[in-house]
């Protein structure tokens, strides 16, 4: 199974937002969502304190700031 992770901090909408679709599309399309919090890692902070949300696919960076719902319906029907 697919993972998809959103990297996000609190009080961001665009998180809340992000993390909404991705809800949906993971009931839907059948892959394990993990949500991280930036604000709990000096590392993660670094690497993504203005870019959040993240969506990453197993590992992968797939989009930034909005949930590209294509790209990652596309990538997750390209590994079946």
């Amino acid at each position: 199974m697919s993972v998809v992770t959103l990297y996000s901090h609190p009080d961001c909408h665009l998180c809340e937002e992000a993390l909404t679709v991705l809800r949906r599309l993971s009931r839907e399309l059948g892959f394990a969502l993990a949500e991280r919090d930036i604000g709990e890692d000096d590392a993660l902070q670094r690497a993504y304190f203005e870019r959040v949300p993240v969506v990453v696919l197993d590992g992968e960076e797939l989009c930034e700031y909005v949930v590209d719902e294509t790209a990652l319906r596309e990538r997750l029907e390209s590994r079946q």
